[in-house]
Parts: C-alpha cells; sequence; structure tokens
C-alpha cells in the first residue's frame, strides 16, 4: 500500500473550500495516538433548571430546597454530607439520556462563585468556566479569569488548527444585553473570546471557504479530489470516509434549508425578529453537527457550546413545544403558572445534549472506542434553579471519559463544594500538571476510575 499522507493533510476543492480528514486506521500511527488525547466539550443551559424535574427525590417539592438535605432525609439518611450510589433512575428531565445511560454520571451538591452586588445572570454565564475568587481580580465587577477551555486547549490544542471553538445558539442580532450574558469562554478578564453563532459561518471557518456563491457544495469538489486517497484506504475506513462525506453533505442541506427559511421570513412582516421563528431544535442540532464534525477531523480538541443566552427576553420557536415564540427567561420568572412548560424547555435541551452525546457515541475511532469514550461532555448552568436564582446546588452531568471516569453514578458533594474542583478535575484528567484551580479545594475523586 501507498504511503498515505498525513491526516493533518486537506482535501481542496476547486471553489476555495477545504475538508480535514477523520481518523484513519491506515494513515500513520503519529496521527493515531492523537485519538487518545481526552478532549473536552462543555455545554452550557442558561438560566438554570426546574429542580423538581432534574433532580432525585425533589418531584414533590413546591418550594425549591436549594441541597439535597431533604431529599436524603426521605431515603433515611440525615444531615447528609456526602453519598454516591448507581445511577438507576432517571429523573423527567434526564430522560433523553436513557440509552446513554452507562456513559454519564450525574453531579449534585456543587457551588458556583458569586461576587457581591452585581448580576446574577451576567456572572452565572461569564465565571461559569472560571470561577476566580470574590474580588480576587481587581478592576472588574465580575469574578472572573482566563476560563478553563483555554486553559486545557494550551495544554492538548496546541497542534490542531483551532485551539478552541467557541458555538453559540443565540441567533439574535438584536441583543440589548452585555457580552457577560452571552458568553461563557474568555481569555482572561476583560478579554471574550468571541462565538460564532451562524452555522453558515462556523462552516465557513471550519472548511476555509470565503464564499457561498458557488452552486457546487464543497464535498462535491473535495470527493473529487479524494478518489485516489480512498484506492489506499482499508475496508474499515473506507467505510468511515463515506460516513464523513456523507454527514457534510447532510450539514451543508441543512444549512440551506435555514438559509430559505430565513430568507422567506424576511418577507413577512412580524413583531419579533426574523430569528424568533427559526425552528430550534434544527438550528442547535446543526451546530451540534457541525461540533461533531470539528472533533473527528481534529479540528479542534476543545469546546464550548452554549445552547442559549442568559436573560435574553427576545424569544425563540421551540417548534417542537409551542406554536408560537416564547423567551425562555420570562417563563422562568414565573415558573408557578408556567411550570409544565418550562419543564418542557428543560428537556428540550436535554434532547439537544443527547443528541450531540449519541453522534459522539455513534462515531467509531481506529483503536475501537467511540468519540464520546474519547471526550468529556459536560452539561451544565450557572444556576441551581431558574426560578430563585440561586448559584448553589448546580445541575452538573458528564458524560464520556471512557475507562479513565466511573460512570453511571450519582455523587452528591457535601453542600458548598465548589464548582471549581470539577474544573481542576478535567483539567487533570486533560493532562494538566494542576494542582489549584479559581477557588478548588481539591480533586473529585470520586469521578476518576
Amino acid at each position: 500500500m501507498n504511503r498515505l499522507p498525513n491526516r493533518r493533510t486537506v482535501l481542496r476543492g476547486l471553489g476555495g473550500g477545504a475538508l480535514a480528514l477523520p481518523w484513519f486506521e491506515s494513515v500513520n500511527a503519529e496521527d493515531n495516538a492523537e485519538s487518545d488525547t481526552l478532549r473536552m466539550v462543555q455545554f452550557y443551559v442558561p438560566i438554570g433548571v426546574v429542580r423538581r424535574g432534574f433532580f432525585p427525590g425533589e418531584a414533590d417539592h413546591v418550594i425549591p430546597k436549594g441541597n439535597l438535605g431533604n431529599v436524603m432525609a426521605s431515603l433515611g439518611q440525615q444531615n447528609p454530607k456526602f453519598f454516591e450510589r448507581q445511577l438507576d433512575e432517571l429523573t423527567p428531565t434526564m430522560q433523553p439520556l436513557a440509552a446513554l445511560q452507562d456513559k454519564i454520571t450525574l453531579i449534585t451538591g456543587m457551588d458556583r462563585t458569586f461576587q457581591a452586588g452585581t448580576d446574577v445572570h451576567a456572572q452565572c454565564a461569564s465565571c461559569y468556566l472560571s470561577s476566580a475568587r470574590p474580588y480576587e481580580i481587581e478592576g472588574t465587577a465580575w469574578p472572573l479569569d482566563r476560563t478553563l477551555d483555554h486553559l486545557v486547549a494550551d495544554q492538548i490544542g496546541p497542534n490542531t488548527p483551532f485551539r478552541t471553538l467557541e458555538f453559540s445558539c443565540n441567533s439574535h442580532r438584536d441583543n440589548k444585553e452585555s457580552i457577560y450574558f452571552d458568553n461563557i469562554s474568555w481569555y482572561g478578564t476583560g478579554h471574550l473570546a468571541p462565538s460564532i453563532r451562524d452555522p453558515q459561518k462556523m462552516y465557513r471557518r471550519l472548511f476555509s471557504t470565503s464564499n457561498s456563491q458557488s452552486q457546487q457544495d464543497i464535498t462535491s469538489l473535495a470527493l473529487a479530489d479524494a478518489n485516489d486517497l480512498k484506492k489506499d484506504l482499508s475496508q474499515a475506513d473506507r467505510a468511515r470516509f463515506e460516513e464523513y462525506f456523507e454527514s457534510i453533505r447532510t450539514i451543508e442541506k441543512q444549512i440551506a434549508k435555514l438559509e430559505a427559511l430565513r430568507s422567506s421570513l424576511n418577507q413577512v412582516k412580524m413583531d419579533e425578529p426574523t430569528e424568533s421563528h427559526l425552528p430550534r431544535g434544527e438550528y442547535i442540532r446543526l451546530m451540534g453537527d457541525l461540533l461533531v464534525v470539528a472533533l473527528q477531523s481534529g479540528l479542534t480538541n476543545v469546546a464550548t457550546f452554549m445552547v442559549g443566552p442568559e436573560r435574553w427576553d427576545t424569544p425563540y420557536l421551540y417548534e417542537s413545544l409551542f406554536d408560537k415564540p416564547r423567551s425562555h427567561h420570562q417563563m422562568s420568572h414565573n415558573q408557578t403558572k408556567m411550570i409544565d412548560d418550562l419543564l418542557r424547555v428543560d428537556r428540550f435541551h436535554m434532547e439537544q445534549f443527547a443528541y450531540i452525546a449519541n453522534r459522539l457515541a455513534s462515531t467509531i475511532r481506529p483503536n475501537g472506542t467511540t468519540l464520546l469514550d474519547g471526550t468529556l461532555l459536560t452539561y451544565g448552568s450557572g444556576l441551581g434553579d431558574g426560578s430563585t436564582h440561586q448559584y448553589n446546588d448546580l445541575p452538573i452531568i458528564v458524560a464520556g471519559g471512557g475507562d479513565r471516569m466511573r460512570l453511571r453514578r450519582h455523587i452528591n458533594l457535601p453542600e458548598g463544594t465548589p464548582l471549581a474542583n470539577l474544573w481542576l478535575t478535567q483539567a487533570q484528567l486533560c493532562g494538566l500538571p494542576m494542582h489549584q484551580f479559581a477557588d478548588s479545594t481539591g480533586i473529585i475523586s470520586q469521578l476518576l476510575a
């Protein structure tokens, strides 16, 4: 067999586009070794959750408790500081993860740092991945420092085309809030890592195409250049090759569909912005498909994925839930009357997380493991409850990690455990020689295999 090019060699089409290759067992061992790197993806959900739908044992709680003390008392334990048990039963909000139950761990009891005197929504987004000690950083109203994703990328991202990728599913341009409500990734205090909100812009960034005027899609052009390469692939790699390019074709079709819908909506006079009427689930899953392709092809090892912004009053069309656009933030301030609708939104967000996790779990790498096995995929929010705005006992789910993680567990940490303990644990799993992160007090050893 002829020696194949390094996987980082790209297939360039006539239209100025470029496609990176996924891992192939036929490619040299140096590239296959890269697939052993543990990647990191942070999936952020805004405005917390309805606790009675998400947290085990709180189904009958009308007023959020903020901790699991009463829950465990109902299970016969008095004033528990810590417990760990098998995750056998999923709450209604977590039900979309049923097929992945062996690949996830629920973590409760962790608190996020809060600096008094500034807006809770702004802090829960912008400080979610930094958690600096209150008032430690001078000249800022937020306890915001360089975020975890960029620290990890310093270790596992230097050799990738993109050290980090920042995805945002906030399609609105009529933003009245500051950048602190709409970003979780920061190079440092006051230095935003700008997110990409438009699927077409993300596609162009990943595949180096500067225009969309060509009627021929990038994959058709690239495939014409790829025939010689395909001959030298093993049978398994040929199947992987076809699957990869088919996923790109599907993304292109979805982008075209979304753009056509946006153009049609622009012709209609309506009270809300055009983006309010775009199908929400399709939009988020399209961004999720782009995320998976970026990880699969080694374009990045670190990504943040913000499923929505904090405290945005502009509505979205949750196409599978409601017949007109709704504001998640406004609903959260009326939880008593809108509890059923909010529970549906929480489950909707979990379905999008499950979609990405399942895509990663179905992507097989040359070493026989899945892309999810090689990724720390974390679902979380900077609020423990959307109506009370509490920033303690956050809803956190960690998926993936393969044999380095203890999965199918529910770990309830002692009340007041810093969220930074999780970030320190993940940093060490990704190879950082780090012993302190922000206000951490230690790692979460119960997570480790």
